[in-house]
């Protein structure tokens, strides 16, 4: 059915937006709008004829918390997360607190950081590297997909009317866990590193590291250098790992020199930290 342009519809339920879907195929979920704003501002601006505003689905900003997860509607805007406190991953709040200023975190959501289709944005290497979990639905049914599966360079695409409803964050407690942001003056896009670490009786039981430029690369290899290891971890084991990220890298035509060095050079730094 062909619609007014820049129509915006306003369902009070996900039953009501799949319907309205249905009706305008070519409609678009609108969320804070974010990223409408910034290409607005580059004159990139290209409407389409319906859009979907989520604000009024409540299910869509329920926060629930049970001993192992927080689960977190999509609509939830960034401030609103930052302002639960300790229920929220340390790290997870490091990376809310680093994206753009309290303006903009009052309107943009969790979903829209996550599903912007023009760029990748900062909060998807935090979710994979704490494997969090996705919950997909349309019309008809729903479907759990992993952070690290989405956000993988065979980027899961979103089926058909599909919506992302849900995150659900594993609650798991890292002993070390450092959050760093590159941003490049050159560039819209920023870069980041999550490095992750635990530890069980003085030995490194689990460790990740991922890099997030204009995609996601986790060196498991890497890893599993340093797993099992007792800490203080030596200075070759340490110096094994960074190799390791370095021959990575090298394949990796598309990331500038000067981003190498500094993601190496902070990885570097944290490495070091487990070998003292």
């Amino acid at each position: 059915m062909d619609a007014p342009l820049n129509q915006v519809l306003l369902p009070d339920n996900l039953p009501e937006l799949f319907a309205a879907w249905n009706r305008f195929p070519d409609a678009v979920p609108y969320a804070g709008g974010t990223d409408l704003i910034g290409k607005q501002k580059k004159d990139m601006l290209d409407l389409p004829p319906v859009f979907l505003c989520l604000e009024k689905i409540e299910e869509l900003h329920r926060i629930t918390r049970t001993e192992q997860y927080l689960e977190i509607g999509s609509m939830t805007v960034l401030n609103r997360l930052i302002n639960l406190g300790k229920i929220v991953p340390e790290i997870f709040c490091t990376c809310l607190l680093n994206i753009a200023g309290v303006q903009l975190r009052n309107i943009a959501t969790i979903g829209g950081n996550i599903c912007t289709a023009s760029r990748l944005l900062d909060l998807p290497a935090v979710l994979t590297a704490l494997d969090a979990q996705y919950e997909f639905k349309n019309a008809s049914a729903a479907r759990w997909v992993s952070a690290a599966r989405f956000h993988s360079e065979e980027q899961t695409t979103l089926e058909k009317q599909e919506l992302l409803t849900r995150v659900r964050l594993p609650l798991h407690q890292w002993d070390y866990a450092v959050y760093r942001k590159f941003k490049r003056e050159d560039s819209i896009d920023s870069e980041s590193l999550v490095f992750l670490a635990k530890t069980q009786k003085n030995i490194l039981s689990d460790i990740r590291v991922i890099y997030k430029g204009k995609s996601i690369l986790r060196n498991k290899n890497s890893e599993d250098l340093l797993i099992g290891k007792y800490l203080p971890i030596s200075r070759k084991t340490a110096n094994d790992f960074i190799f390791n990220w370095m021959d990575l890298f090298a394949q990796k035509r598309e990331i500038s020199e000067i981003s190498i060095s500094s993601i190496l050079n902070s990885i570097e730094e944290n490495v070091y930290n487990l070998s003292e």
